[in-house]
């Protein structure tokens, strides 16, 4: 949850209301104790952790940005259910603003081996708005009442998910068996279900109160977040840290120390500074810029029509970022097939494109226009002219940002994709970096989103500063929102300009 939460929050990097503060826990005892429970229960609960559940600093680029409260055993008064309870709280200065989130999942299993998840509860508070998710899960699928304040309770039903009691804690059951573990986990802000596989590693040696002792480890990757998420357990069941790439950690820490934050300025903080501003021709359509680039993992340098990467022979990269309109000849009328099976068309609880607000306004905006590229270009101009620019104001699903009209590039891109697929338009959503150079003359890349769209051929657009063609100042490197470009955050660099 803290890798994908986290990464979101920094593209949004805005401001809200402020986040109420974790349950009261009971400060872990030095030996954790198994928990109590009858002989035929899930390895889940056979696993030795913390009594009262367990506090990590979250650290960027070694600079406290929030914490993470877990906790795990049998509900109360109850050897057939367990509770699971996930928080993730984030804060940091965004210039003279503060971006403010917390995410809270409760989720109750059935208790015996390979026992179904059958309801949850996820609150959301602060930067990206507040609401309130109660799901019930029966074997035909889902059914999940939506609580936002000043609106009406909605029940959206969705597909089952196949997440069960040992999906809850991977780690510590694949440490328990010394064995892999492959299952799936819902997302507690799409509510989709994703393959999630834990693989054990050797164990290692750490420095743990300044003595040295034997700790297990684990591996677990998401088919959501897909950033591999590097757990420490202590032979006691203390979670010691969890790593997200090279430059975001989790660490165990008591109560106080982990909800003591540092004042963290997020733009300056994960920004890729330029060794010289991008020629001119970068912002012209057509244009392009060419860049050498470091610490640019293999899996990121995948030629698309954009983006052309060269090796070179010391381990940088040069990278080639292109910009042009789409060729007449391939514009085809709407509604289109989406390339990549339908996915891009899909409706969510974050997109609505199914929302009888958001289809009224997308009718609106292109009437009977069967060009897709101009429908788009309609949509695209609308967004950035009716969104006014707050970075004090953030919603994750796209009829709230209709309803207040305002926020940063994460409410445009959100927005446009929601009216692009209710105009039978395939888009995405594209997450990367940016060019600027803000008040302190520095140029730099900045971490920002923007949108991708079939109309023919895929084009990309950015409604944030109303281009109907994303210029080549655009480096993308993931989509969605998802926890993809967490690993980069702190760690890319660009080392010559061309």
């Amino acid at each position: 949850m803290g890798a994908a939460l986290l990464s979101l929050a920094l593209v949004q990097c805005k401001k809200q209301e402020p986040a109420p503060a974790a349950p009261q826990a009971q400060q872990a005892p030095s030996q954790a104790q198994p928990a109590q429970a009858p002989a035929t229960v899930s390895d889940v609960l056979k696993a030795r952790r913390p009594q009262g559940g367990e506090y990590l600093g979250l650290y960027l680029v070694d600079k406290k940005v929030g914490y993470v409260f877990n906790d795990l055993g049998l509900v109360p008064g109850r050897n057939d259910r367990v509770r699971s309870i996930n928080e993730l709280h984030f804060k940091a200065q965004v210039g003279a603003r503060t971006s403010e989130r917390m995410h809270r999942e409760e989720r109750i299993y059935e208790a015996g081996p390979g026992g179904r998840l059958v309801a949850f509860t996820i609150q959301q508070r602060g930067d990206g708005g507040t609401q309130t998710l109660v799901g019930t899960v029966t074997p035909t699928g889902m059914s999940v009442v939506r609580k936002r304040p000043g609106m009406a309770d909605e029940t959206v039903n969705l597909p089952p998910t196949t997440e069960v009691v040992e999906d809850a804690d991977q780690v510590r059951v694949a440490l328990l068996r010394q064995a892999n573990v492959a299952g799936s986990a819902l997302d507690g802000t799409d509510l989709g279900t994703y393959k999630l596989v834990t693989t054990v590693q050797p164990a290692e040696e750490r420095l743990v109160s300044g003595v040295k002792v034997k700790v297990g480890k684990a591996v677990s990757v998401s088919d959501k977040e897909k950033v591999p998420v590097t757990a420490y357990v202590a032979e006691d069941g203390r979670l010691l840290e969890m790593e997200y790439g090279q430059t975001m950690k989790a660490r165990a820490e008591p109560e106080a120390m982990a909800k003591r934050l540092d004042v963290v300025e997020v733009f300056g903080l994960t920004r890729v500074v330029l060794p010289k501003p991008l020629p001119a021709e970068a912002q012209a359509i057509p244009g392009q810029v060419k860049l050498v680039m470091e610490n640019l993992p293999e899996k990121f340098q995948r030629d698309t029509y954009r983006q052309k990467y060269q090796p070179q022979p010391d381990g940088r990269v040069l990278v080639t970022l292109s910009a042009q309109a789409p060729e007449p000849k391939s514009l085809k009328p709407r509604p289109l097939a989406d390339p990549d099976g339908g996915k891009n068309l899909e409706s969510s609880i974050i997109v609505e494109s199914d929302n009888p607000q958001i289809r009224d306004l997308s009718k609106q905006l292109v009437g009977e226009e069967k060009d897709a590229y101009t429908a788009a270009k309609a949509i695209v101009g609308w967004v950035a002219k009716n969104l006014q620019k707050d970075y004090g104001a953030s919603a994750d699903r796209a009829t709230d940002v209709l309803r207040q009209r305002k926020g940063d590039c994460t409410e445009h891109s959100l927005l446009t994709v929601s009216l692009l697929r209710a105009a039978g338009i395939p888009a995405r959503r594209v997450d990367g970096v940016i060019y600027m150079v803000n008040q302190d003359g520095v140029p730099a890349l900045y971490w920002h989103e923007w949108v991708e769209a079939f109309v023919g051929e895929w084009t990309q657009m950015d409604p944030t500063f109303n281009q109907v063609v994303a210029d080549a100042t655009h480096f993308g490197v993931g989509q969605e929102g998802n926890a993809e470009i967490t690993p980069l955050i702190g760690s890319l660099k660009v080392v010559e300009v061309r």
